[in-house]
């Protein structure tokens, strides 16, 4: 099931994507860029925090300035009896950055990262240890093609 969001209208549109071109601007410099009232970008924002529009990390720091030069997918079976407790004990790994429910053969795909290849041999094994985990498979990454990005949407 899709998360329900708020849909981000033309003004707030403007907003984030002035946010994402300069992420320290203030909400003055905002309002007078953007030639919005001060008040209009200051309750924007602020519903766009408190409605869980945004996604809750503040910065985003590519796992490699942290010493993971691996990224993986692996995808995984789940016995569907197991899967809430499989999801508590996936929680507790802290390389899996991104974890989604699939359709299809697979039930996860989760996306991980390890300081190099003996690291991510020990990922596996934990995520295949896990409570209701009945098989995984690992592909490696090898190059970022098309970063995370919704700035084509915001434009539409």
């Amino acid at each position: 099931m899709v998360r329900s969001a708020t849909i981000l209208d033309a003004t707030t549109r403007r907003i984030v994507l002035a946010l994402d071109a300069d992420p320290r601007a203030t909400v003055g410099g905002l309002a007078e860029s953007l030639r919005l009232a001060r008040g209009t970008v200051q309750s924007r924002i602020a519903q766009l925090f408190d409605g869980r529009t945004l996604r809750p990390q503040s910065v985003t720091v590519p796992p490699e300035a942290l010493g993971y030069s691996i990224r993986a997918i692996v995808t995984a079976e789940v016995d569907q009896d197991r899967f809430d407790e499989a999801m508590v004990a996936l929680r507790e790994i802290p390389t899996i950055i991104e974890c989604v429910a699939t359709s299809g053969q697979n039930d996860l795909l989760c996306q991980v990262v390890a300081r190099d290849t003996d690291d991510l041999y020990a990922v596996g094994q934990r995520i295949l240890r896990c409570p209701g985990i009945r098989r995984t498979a690992t592909s490696i990454v090898l190059k970022e093609l098309i970063t995370y990005r919704t700035t084509p949407l915001l434009e539409q």
